[in-house]
């Protein structure tokens, strides 16, 4: 009864279409995003915002990168890291080289530059694919970070080959980069940006683009028997999702973490965000974000029980333990739900939508 769309009549193909056909999504999509905008900066302590949201935000604009590769395209990649070091490094050269640039537009830039290195990464999945697609993009992992990590270049000669955010604003008086950043700053810049190219990517999926995509995930020979042509469409979802992944690494080094050295986007990187997607749920924007959630929000949970349980252990152990049970509850996960958490919640939502029936 609280759910449902029993009265709510659609009179053109745009409403029937909408992201958000029902009026009770749209009026929890509202407050949610009133929560998050208005309530969080207002209630939330330095710890939340730096240590637990700026990086969800940042995680879960990489996970719908890879998503919209390895989930809607269906072809798999391992160089997440290497295309988030694309951006951060990338971001980094325009925001020293062009000091007046404004900081957005160097973030869309370095996306645009991380495009192009995807697309270049990307042609050898126009003959091979599965695992074989697999390691060429790990190729690529490690090829970008020794290049980024061997040439001083990208570090503007730095000895210690480590790249730090300048101080850069938003706004007048608003900085969101650099030591005068505030937490509250940076996490709103980042939710309505993470906000806006969230909704890009899901249009883009629900449009002739990302029908191709999935037409080529879920057969690409008969994909290309009705007219869908393989290389548009797969280089395509290489560009975009580069632009995603690294836009996110830029945000990465100069919001989250401030400073960044080559070496923090190695491949652990790039499985962390797989498994963001894989928990999360393929073929989901809003399994990205949950998956992302998952991710970030487990092994701080997991710790902090340890340590309440046993406040004399260890780090070290705790970490060896953390490591276990994470693995051990991804792989249980997987087992009961391997469509992702994305999955759970459209179950939720179909039995609220026949509460108090049965079904």
């Amino acid at each position: 009864m609280l759910y449902r769309e029993a009265g709510q009549f659609k009179t053109d193909y745009a409403a029937d279409q909408a992201i958000f056909p029902i009026l009770q999504d749209r009026i929890f999509l509202g407050v949610f995003l009133l929560i998050a905008l208005v309530a969080i900066p207002l209630l939330a302590n330095e710890y939340w915002l730096s240590t637990i949201l700026i990086p969800f935000l940042v995680f879960s604009l990489a996970a719908i990168g890879l998503n919209l590769l390895t989930g809607y395209c269906g072809q798999l990649s391992l160089g997440t890291g290497g295309f988030m070091a694309c951006g951060a490094f990338f971001a980094f050269k325009l925001a020293t080289a062009f000091p007046d640039l404004h900081i957005a537009v160097v973030f869309l830039l370095a996306g645009l530059g991380t495009a192009g290195v995807g697309i270049l990464f990307g042609i050898p999945s126009l003959r091979i694919k599965g695992f074989y697609l697999a390691v060429a993009t790990l190729a690529a992992q490690f090829f970008l970070v020794w290049v980024f990590n061997k040439f001083p270049w990208w570090v503007n000669y730095s000895s210690s080959g480590v790249i730090s955010a300048p101080a850069r604003e938003i706004v007048p008086g608003f900085f969101i980069t650099g030591t005068q950043a505030s937490p509250v700053t940076k996490y709103v810049f980042l939710l309505v940006f993470v906000a806006i190219l969230a909704l890009v990517a899901k249009n883009l999926v629900r449009g002739k683009m990302g029908r191709s995509w999935m037409a080529i995930r879920d057969m690409d020979i008969a994909a290309e028997i009705v007219g869908i042509r393989p290389l548009h469409a797969k280089l395509s979802a290489f560009a975009i999702s580069s632009f995603f992944i690294g836009i996110a690494g830029a945000l990465w080094a100069f919001i989250y973490t401030g400073s960044v050295e080559a070496l923090a986007f190695q491949i652990d990187r790039s499985f962390q965000v797989l498994f963001m997607i894989i928990i999360g749920g393929l073929g989901s924007i809003l399994g990205s974000f949950l998956g992302a959630a998952f991710i970030v929000l487990l092994p701080i949970f997991l710790n902090n029980t340890m340590l309440a349980v046993d406040p004399s252990i260890s780090t070290a152990i705790v970490s060896h333990i953390e490591f276990m049970i994470f693995g051990a509850l991804i792989i249980l996960f997987l087992i009961v739900e391997p469509h992702g958490l994305a999955r759970l919640w459209q179950i939720a939502k179909e039995k609220l939508r026949l509460w108090p029936f049965p079904y």
